[in-house]
């Protein structure tokens, strides 16, 4: 932890965007505690730091000052449970830069149900949609955070969806689906009242899988 906290406080953080192939997916392996066993080429690539940096590394240590820190409590509280989750996030590369991307996980048990690693997929997030609708949110949180800490920023988040009438999956679901259906990329699909199937099948489009 002691090492990631340098390699954190040698960032100078720069409002500008990595410059990276979009249609490219960046994958990761963890261990349960969230410690880096294997990166793609593609995450070393857009994170900018070397493979052995890496690995052995948490993963936060990509984790932007911009981000809430009740979105990663969400996350992780999910993803203990072995369930997967979908969050929007902004990380930091090791250049200072940052690059926003939508998660997928593949939850891996042992023989006795025990979870042993996440295997994870991001992708680029449309810019339109972090624009008008992310960063508003997240920096909402930020501030409550700051002011009051990260239960009532939980708080804030659990009123903020239930005024949307959606849990957070399917809000980002209903954001990134209506910036596609006006790119017309997924024009032929109707938006509907999806049961958990359809909705899975929505996300197994989106992560071409």
């Amino acid at each position: 932890m002691n090492q990631e906290n340098q390699l954190q406080n040698r960032v100078t953080v720069i409002d500008k965007e990595v410059t990276w192939d979009k249609t490219q997916v960046i994958m990761s392996k963890t261990n349960a505690f969230g410690i880096i066993e294997y990166a793609n080429e593609v995450f070393v690539d857009v994170c900018g730091y070397e493979d052995y940096e890496l690995m052995g590394q948490p993963h936060n240590i990509i984790r932007h000052p911009d981000m809430p820190k009740v979105i990663f409590k969400v996350l992780w509280e999910n993803l203990k449970q072995g369930k997967n989750f979908h969050a929007i996030v902004k990380n930091l590369a090791k250049s200072g830069r940052y690059y926003w991307v939508i998660t997928d996980f593949d939850i891996a048990r042992d023989e006795n149900g025990v979870i042993v690693n996440y295997f994870a997929r991001r992708q680029a997030v449309p810019q339109e949609v972090i624009s008008l609708h992310i960063e508003p949110l997240y920096k909402k949180l930020l501030q409550i955070e700051a002011a009051s800490g990260v239960e009532f920023s939980e708080k804030y988040l659990i009123g903020f969806l239930e005024e949307k009438k959606r849990s957070y999956i399917e809000y980002i679901k209903e954001l990134i689906y209506e910036h596609e259906k006006a790119q017309s990329k997924f024009a032929q699909y109707e938006l509907k009242e999806e049961d958990e199937q359809e909705e899975k099948g929505f996300f197994s489009r989106l992560f071409g899988r």
